[in-house]
This record gives structure tokens, C-alpha cells and sequence, in this order.
């Protein structure tokens, strides 16, 4: 029966994604926009959504929580309909819908000559940032979640692996060993910081404990290296805006809890800044 849902799955993500194909780059955002916003809580429980913003914003109102929710679940259809021009993305004209800040940093980055890790979390489409900052020269890895839906993984691997970065690590035991193996060879690593996982810490975030992930803080206290985190931003509902931040270097004396309890804190100040481009669906505090 699961099978049979995935592949239903599958066959209307991939007529979207035609229909998309057929309209062109701004025209499916908005396409995708407003299926976003009608569809979203069909597949999503509004319980979650709501949870999560009172525990991050106790004195939120009713009307503010409808109000990120519809930008959340619009801004989500948007990035749904970005995956179709990925390629162009990478190899056309419409890099010029994405603006860098701070490509300073990047050139300093690189002429350390040792791997960084890059953090960020699902703000908007986190996609580009790995495919911006491979396309800078930085030879890079990046940690993926595969999704459940092996037929629509397919797809995403495939999109991933050709246009966004080649080098893809599944999360999880083994992931990590190849993400060692990888930057005792030079290439840095890019994750997403902000998802719930088993193997982690339970460290403060929007000051409730939560379940985040060590790899950033461990990779530190094992090589000593810097954290580069990352953000990216929908600007005018066609245009991203990337800023990369200052390298992070943390005093060795430091945890391992301590320094990911520094990344939460981040990651809540970039939250903060926009909370209806960040992905509010998944039951961070579970």
C-alpha cells in the first residue's frame, strides 16, 4: 500500500514538474506559490506548524501564526516548482536571480588550502547554496537526507548529483564515515544543522531542548577546523539573496554541546530574521 502511495506520489510531482517545464521559470514559481498554499496543509498537519511556532514564539498570536503558515506553505510550493530549473540555475542565465554576499570570504576560504564545514538549515531553497558554493571553486560534499518516496529519491539524487553537487552523503553511521574520509581528503562538508535526529544531543533551541546534530562540533574538536555558516533568502518572489558569514573558529576548551548550543543560537537569529522562510513542518521538538 505504501509503494502504491509513493508511486501516485511520484506521478503527480512529475506532471507538475512538466507543467512547470511548460511555463517557465516565474510563472511556475507563482503556479507553484498557490498550490503551496492550497495543498500544503493537506499533506501536513497545521498541528505540528502551530506547536512549533508557540514553542518558539510563546506570545505569538493567532493571526501571525496564519499569516508565516500561508507564506510558509506558498514560499514551499515556490521551491517545489525551483527544482524544474535547477539546470538553468547552474548553467543558463538565471544565476543571475541569485545575488552573493560577502564572496570575499569564499576567495579567503580557499586559500587556507584545508577543508571548512559549511552549516545552514531549510531556509527557502537551501538547494542553491551547496550549487553556489561548488560552482566558487570549493571542492565540496554535501550530507543529504534521502527522502522516503524511493521513486521521487530517484529524481532528487539525479537533480542533486548533476546540477546542485556532486559529490552527495547520505546522513546516518556510514554517511559520516565517508563525510571523514572525505575531509581528511580536502573537500569540505555542507549540512543542514536544523533537522531532528536520533544520534544527537539534546541541546536548547528557542529555549526548549531539541535534538541536533554533533557532526559540525565533532569535525571541530577532531581537526581543529572552521565553521562557515550560510544563508540564503527569497527576495521578490523570484530572486535569492546568499550570504555567507564569517568563518566561526571556537576555542578547543569548548564541548562538544557547548559549540552546537553556539550554531542553535545562530541558526534561531536567522530564523528570526525571516520565520516564514524556514520550513516549520518537521516536529523539531518531538
Amino acid at each position: 500500500m505504501k509503494n502504491l502511495k509513493y508511486f501516485f506520489q511520484f506521478i503527480i510531482i512529475y506532471i507538475f514538474f512538466l507543467f512547470c517545464k511548460i511555463l517557465g521559470y516565474k510563472k511556475s514559481s507563482d503556479f507553484g506559490s498557490f498550490i503551496g498554499k492550497f495543498f500544503g496543509p493537506l499533506f501536513r498537519s497545521k498541528k505540528i506548524i502551530t506547536k512549533n511556532l508557540k514553542l518558539a514564539y510563546p506570545k505569538i498570536s493567532n493571526n501571525e501564526i496564519d499569516i508565516i503558515t500561508n507564506n510558509m506553505w506558498k514560499n514551499y510550493g515556490r521551491i517545489l516548482s525551483d527544482y524544474v530549473f535547477i539546470k538553468d540555475f547552474r548553467k543558463l542565465n538565471l544565476d543571475n536571480y541569485i545575488k552573493l554576499e560577502n564572496e570575499e570570504i569564499i576567495k579567503k576560504i580557499k586559500s587556507f588550502d584545508k577543508p571548512v564545514v559549511f552549516i545552514s538549515g531549510h531556509f527557502n531553497n537551501f538547494e542553491l547554496l551547496a550549487m553556489k558554493i561548488e560552482m566558487l571553486g570549493i571542492n565540496l560534499s554535501a550530507i543529504y537526507r534521502p527522502l522516503n518516496n524511493f521513486f521521487l529519491n530517484k529524481i532528487m539524487m539525479n537533480i542533486r548529483t548533476k546540477y546542485i553537487c556532486k559529490s552527495q552523503i547520505p546522513k546516518g553511521l556510514s554517511g559520516l564515515k565517508k563525510s571523514l574520509n572525505f575531509f581528511k581528503n580536502g573537500s569540505s562538508l555542507a549540512l543542514m544543522i536544523d533537522q531532528r535526529v536520533s544520534e544527537g544531543e539534546s541541546v536548547n533551541f528557542f529555549n526548549h531542548k531539541a535534538l541536533t546534530t554533533t557532526i559540525p562540533a565533532q569535525f571541530v574538536k577532531k581537526f581543529k577546523c572552521l565553521i562557515v555558516p550560510v544563508y540564503i533568502e527569497r527576495v521578490d518572489k523570484y530572486y535569492f539573496k546568499v550570504k555567507i558569514d564569517e568563518p566561526l573558529k571556537f576555542d578547543e576548551k569548548l564541548s562538544v554541546n557547548q559549540i552546537t548550543q553556539e550554531l542553535n543560537n545562530w541558526l534561531e537569529k536567522k530564523i528570526n530574521h525571516n520565520p516564514s522562510q524556514w520550513i516549520w513542518t518537521h516536529n523539531r521538538w518531538k
